[in-house]
């Protein structure tokens, strides 16, 4: 092992562990033997926590390494998941926080049980499992592997030839620590190290971002900014056309029902939201995550740009684009730190993904048809023991995505499937107070067979083709609040559905939370149009 390797080593190793050892410290008296402890962190989670935890769980390596990809073929007009992400966070805040918190669900299938029906929270929970250990985690996987081998050239200081065995092993290594800090330390834990790791993340982003507009602009990063707008003007356009992977007219449909769904309806992203101490706490979370939203493209955005700029000539494929950067503007002594603030970034996403894939388990499978009344441990010990069995799923298919063209693509259009459907229920739910169990149960199994056959059966696949993915998933999203609407005209519920009187928590929502929203929502609009042309 040469000198060179020995220091990303232990520069990698001594910031991993401080990660481990301060998120011991700081979560070592918060208690883990409940359900609502181990699943909700105790609902003790303040703003601070939740931001941070809402930003790491979603920025991570599809990000990094898929979006940062998208940019270099498409340029600025692949902004839009971060973006429109925000106005989604303001949606969450202003509308669906509240009536979570009012209903003290610990899953968005609890939701959907107290609104319908327990059939509908069953269908929910299983198909969030499902999508959680086929498409979710083996992404999260492979993106982390993929992004860390080719950042820190893997294969060469392995001395491995195989670029599937180096991904399998790395893939090995992130599946086992992620696990061993979803599945013992609970929520809490993951929020704490989540928030840890996400300054490192930033910070590395950051500087990533600033020596890479250096490398343009001979050691001067604004330089190189300006350097790189005027030569590559097409690549700094904030409307996307029909060629590029997000057209503008698919804002309004597709990738605006994506995003509202994972911010407002995914269970991976929201748990934390749930464990808010109060409204306010919850809300100020929240928006601060989406001020963030909107200025993360500097990091998963224009090093995309900047790589295009510097590699577009050698025909590298996209999704390799951010490695190879950040592997020739990063100095040597900070790659081991870079690396393990992308790890903790996967380990965010991963640990955050078995957490909650632990808690849809144990509350809605085990406790409600396993084992009726189970005692606290039990569930606990449940959710940790199917956890492990899905990470074990999702480290054997992760090296399978090997090849894939642009994996943040694969995964959006995959998330489709199952986003959709769950989104349109829960959206009606609150909404509309007479809609029966039954029209919920069938939209949610019609609408992810409609998705899958529209993707996979060839006659129609090409028909989305030709009229773009995500706005079928508009025209889908459209169909399921027909079939919603003419359940409520044909047999609606007897009596309206009420919402409880009572709350687990202080409702009094922030009190800035009107002004940031709108703030948010002007910033966005403002963007579109100083980059539009």
């Amino acid at each position: 092992m040469n000198a060179l390797t020995l220091t990303i080593l232990v520069s990698f190793v001594a910031c991993t562990g401080a990660v481990g050892l301060l998120t011991w410290w700081l979560t070592r008296r918060v208690a883990h033997t409940s359900s609502e402890g181990f699943f909700l962190a105790g609902r003790v989670l303040t703003g601070g926590y939740i931001a941070g935890s809402l930003l790491l769980t979603n920025l991570s390596t599809e990000q990094l390494v898929g979006l940062n990809g998208s940019a270099f073929a498409d340029g600025l007009s692949v902004m839009a998941w971060e973006v429109i992400a925000a106005f989604a966070l303001v949606m969450m805040a202003w509308y669906f926080l509240p009536r979570y918190l009012r209903l003290g669900v610990a899953t968005v299938p609890q939701f959907l049980e107290a609104r319908y029906s327990g059939t509908a929270r069953t269908i929910a929970t299983l198909i969030f499992l499902l999508a959680y250990a086929l498409i979710l985690l083996p992404i999260i996987l492979y993106t982390g592997a993929r992004g860390l081998t080719d950042m820190l050239d893997l294969q060469s200081v392995l001395g491995i030839e195989s670029e599937r065995t180096v991904i399998a092993l790395v893939v090995v290594f992130i599946g086992v620590l992620g696990g061993i800090y979803a599945l013992f330390g609970g929520l809490h834990t993951v929020a704490v190290s989540d928030t840890l790791n996400g300054f490192l993340l930033l910070a590395g982003g950051l500087l990533i971002t600033c020596l890479g507009l250096a490398a343009v602009g001979d050691g001067q990063p604004l330089a190189g900014l300006v350097e790189l707008y005027e030569k590559r003007p097409d690549h700094f356009r904030s409307i996307g056309t029909a060629e590029q992977s997000v057209p503008f007219s698919t804002l309004f449909t597709g990738v605006l029902l994506l995003n509202l769904f994972y911010w407002c309806t995914n269970q991976q992203i929201i748990q934390r939201a749930f464990a808010a101490n109060s409204l306010a706490e919850g809300q100020r979370g929240v928006l601060v995550a989406g001020v963030f939203k909107v200025a993360t493209p500097l990091i998963l955005v224009i090093p995309g740009i900047v790589a295009f700029h510097l590699y577009s000539s050698e025909g590298i494929p996209q999704d390799q684009a951010y490695g190879r950067l950040v592997r020739d503007v990063l100095p040597a002594p900070l790659a081991g730190f870079f690396a393990a603030a992308v790890v903790g970034a996967v380990l965010s996403s991963f640990n955050s993904v078995l957490n909650s894939t632990a808690t849809l388990f144990s509350l809605g499978i085990y406790q409600r048809w396993a084992r009726p009344s189970p005692s606290e441990r039990e569930v606990i010990r449940a959710g940790k023991v199917f956890g492990w069995i899905i990470a074990v799923v999702a480290i054997v298919a992760a090296p399978s995505l090997v090849g894939k063209e642009s994996i943040f693509g694969y995964l959006q259009k995959m998330n489709g499937i199952y986003f959709i459907p769950i989104f349109s229920v829960v959206l009606v739910g609150m909404v509309s107070k007479r809609t029966p169990a039954w029209a919920a149960e069938l939209a949610l199994g019609l609408g992810v067979v409609a998705i899958a056959v529209g993707y996979f059966v060839p006659p129609l696949a090409k028909w989305v083709d030709w009229m773009h993915e995500y706005h079928f998933l508009g025209a889908v999203f459209g169909a399921l609040l027909l079939v919603l609407a003419a359940g409520r005209a044909l047999a609606p519920r007897a009596e309206p559905w009420q919402w409880p009187a009572e709350a687990p928590v202080e409702m009094r929502p922030w009190r800035f939370s009107r002004m940031m929203g709108i703030g948010i929502i002007v910033m966005i609009v403002a963007i579109y149009l100083v980059f539009a042309w």
